[in-house]
């Protein structure tokens, strides 16, 4: 790995640590302002709604400028976001312009990974990539649901503050030549653009696949992350300081699948680890049988490992494979714009069976059905396009 690698994982850890906290002090201020149950998970939805709608410019974006810039920007607009929360602003909207951010950082942050390295480090740099963001997700929660807990003023504080040193790192991101101009900047045409991209992408058998996964990935890991925190105050009577760090186990095992998914699993194999999606949604349903929180952590380290140990490889696939048919920065906008409608959606039905009442255990089965089925799907459509070879 090079220097300049080192330097991108820095500034990506203390972006995602702010990121990851500011969620957590945003629902704290939601329950300080007895917002209803239902606003929770529609922190999500506001936040993950500019990866949809920007989709068809952030892409090309990141690939018209050098990427260490566009990250810089980026974080500008989650400081901006996070100070207008710290001064009042609504945490629904002040979070929405922080997703405005994220969602023009996230192509510069992966893509940049094809300008830095060969094909054969992109697998084990997004072992190291997924893993540093687990431990910022991790830190990030327990970190923000704790300190929101005691004073959220202060958690916002520190949270923006964070965002500025991110932006700091971000200038000592070596400058890579530019790959990809932007022919057109007409915001017509750049959505035309896009939408080749995106049928380009999906019309490949291994970006298919690859791509249906981390959507799905995405989008039932997300809403997870909240399902826990209202599975674990009904289960094991937990506030939010304690279910945040409950969710943190999670995080934990994601990194370590990420890192045995970065040692054993090579690019050409990473299609073979879909089974273990399958499995981790039968473990999600073991979830309503438990009632003390030794075996709670346990049960969802196990569920983080199995998460970790097959969105890497195909998360490194689907960057291989888009960088080769259509340009890193429009990869990965492409796989934003689904990874986060696949987010909106899972949450937005999260979202109605809180508003719904639906008992949380019931809520919990549903999920972990979901996930069995829509990875048996794939795995079928994946043995479709064998047959078919």
């Amino acid at each position: 790995m090079t220097k300049g690698f080192y330097v991108l994982l820095a500034a990506q850890f203390l972006s995602a640590l702010a990121d990851n906290a500011l969620l957590f002090a945003a629902i704290a201020l939601l329950q300080e302002m007895q917002s209803p149950n239902w606003h929770k998970p529609l922190l999500l939805q506001f936040f993950v709604i500019s990866y949809i709608v920007l989709a068809p410019f952030v892409g090309s974006f990141a690939d018209a400028l050098p990427k260490g810039r566009v990250m810089f920007i980026s974080n500008g607009i989650k400081f901006f976001g996070s100070l207008a929360m710290l001064f009042g602003m609504p945490p629904l909207y002040a979070y929405g312009i922080v997703g405005i951010g994220a969602a023009a950082y996230s192509p510069a942050k992966y893509g940049i990974l094809t300008e830095l390295l060969p094909p054969s480090k992109l697998v084990s740099a997004n072992g190291w990539m997924e893993g540093s963001t687990v431990i910022a997700i991790i830190l990030g929660a327990i970190f923000g649901g704790h300190l929101a807990s005691i004073n959220t003023q202060m958690a916002m504080i520190v949270i923006t503050s964070l965002y500025l040193v991110a932006a700091a790192f971000n200038t000592f991101i070596p400058r890579m030549p530019i790959e990809h101009e932007i022919k057109n900047k007409n915001p017509i045409c750049m959505m035309i653009d896009f939408y080749k991209s995106f049928f380009t992408l999906w019309r490949d058998p291994q970006g298919q696949v690859s791509l249906a996964v981390t959507t799905l990935f995405w989008g039932a890991g997300a809403t997870l992350r909240l399902v826990v925190i209202a599975w674990a105050g009904i289960a094991l009577g937990f506030g939010l300081d304690l279910a945040t760090q409950l969710t943190a186990w999670v995080a934990l095992g994601i990194a370590l699948g990420s890192v045995i998914a970065a040692r054993y699993i090579s690019l050409e194999n990473s299609i073979k680890v879909m089974p273990a999606g399958i499995l981790m949604g039968f473990v999600v349903i073991i979830m309503v049988f438990i009632k003390e929180w030794h075996l709670a952590a346990g049960l969802l380290f196990g569920i983080g490992v199995l998460s970790g140990f097959f969105v890497v490889p195909l998360n490194a696939l689907l960057q291989h494979r888009g960088h080769l048919l259509i340009g890193a920065g429009h990869s990965i906008a492409v796989q934003n714009f689904n990874e986060n409608l696949g987010i909106l959606l899972v949450s937005g039905a999260y979202t109605l069976m809180v508003k719904a009442n639906i008992h949380i255990n019931h809520i919990v089965v549903i999920f972990g059905l979901f996930v069995i089925l829509s990875m048996t799907a794939i795995n079928q459509l994946y043995r479709h396009h064998l047959q078919a070879k």
